[in-house]
């Protein structure tokens, strides 16, 4: 899934390691979601969004067309 995490990040001026211990997850689990080699549960994708203030569509693009 497509993500605009490390763009977040940045605007914020956060590390991996702050934004993982602000929303309770390892630095590796905020790296695997940016790298899109893992999907954040619901729970964390809310985490996520309710930290930046925004909705979790601004954060996640799932790619929909193959299903």
């Amino acid at each position: 899934m497509q993500n605009s995490l490390p763009d977040l990040r940045d605007r914020h001026d956060l590390s991996q390691g702050d934004l993982a211990a602000a929303v309770g997850v390892s630095r590796q689990t905020i790296n695997a979601i940016e790298r899109e080699r893992y999907d954040p549960s619901l729970e964390l994708a809310f985490k996520l969004a309710q930290f930046f203030d925004c909705y979790v569509e601004d954060i996640f693009d799932p790619d929909l067309t193959d299903t």
